[in-house]
Formats: structure tokens, C-alpha cells, sequence
């Protein structure tokens, strides 16, 4: 008696179109906001340290160059990595303290790192404006 063979073809994922649970987006959010905060984001924050501190005439041109509404938006976006990543930061400090891990409890506090993301930006983009 001859057995069949089966074939095991690799299946193709689309990414796009699987559906992540919540914490799982909170934790790329995360990953994704340190990458951007690292890299253009450290080399931006010191061209703009050098211009604030070069000369009166670079001060200006900084502020001039700050007051553009698609400079306040690339801010304002740069902002919310910025505070997405503290938040999410300090959710997987209290994961790693075996705080929140339960599934109810990880749903809860994924809810709660995009809200306050979202409220310390609006606050935040209200001040910038």
C-alpha cells in the first residue's frame, strides 16, 4: 500500500488584510514611534538646537520656519509619537512587572495608552496652534 505525499506550499499572508488585536497594534505603534523619534527625529531635534542657538538670524528663521502650518502638523504628529511611545513605554514597564496581563486587563490598558496619546496631543496641538 503506497501512502500519498502532501505538499506543504508556503501560504501567502497578506499583512495588510490580517487582524491584529489591540495590544498588538499599540505594541508596533510603539515600535514604530521609537524608530521615527530616533531617526529623523534626533537629527531634526539637534538641527533645530543648533539654529536656536547659532545666531539672532537663525533664531528667526527657525521661528519663521515653526510657524508654517505644515511644520506645526510634522510637530504636532512628532508629538503624538512622542507621547504614544511614553505612554506605551509605561505599559510595557508594567507588563514586565506581570501588571496587566490578562487579556481583559492588556485590552484595557491598550485602550488607555491610545486614548491618553491621543488627549496629551490634542492638549498639546491646542498650546501649538
Amino acid at each position: 500500500m503506497e501512502m500519498k505525499q502532501h505538499h506543504q506550499h508556503p501560504k501567502y499572508l497578506n499583512l495588510i488584510r490580517i487582524r491584529q488585536p489591540l495590544p498588538a497594534i499599540v505594541s508596533i505603534l510603539h515600535r514604530i514611534g521609537g524608530v521615527l523619534l530616533f531617526f529623523p527625529g534626533i537629527p531634526l531635534l539637534l538641527y533645530g538646537l543648533q539654529q536656536l542657538l547659532e545666531s539672532p538670524e537663525s533664531y528667526a528663521a527657525l521661528r519663521q520656519l515653526l510657524q508654517h502650518p505644515v511644520s506645526k502638523s510634522a510637530l504636532l504628529l512628532s508629538l503624538w509619537f512622542f507621547l504614544h511611545h511614553l505612554c506605551a513605554g509605561i505599559r510595557h514597564l508594567l507588563l514586565d512587572l506581570h501588571l496587566g496581563v490578562e487579556l481583559a486587563q492588556a485590552r484595557a490598558t491598550s485602550k488607555l495608552v491610545l486614548l491618553f496619546g491621543v488627549v496629551l496631543t490634542v492638549f498639546a496641538g491646542m498650546w501649538l496652534w
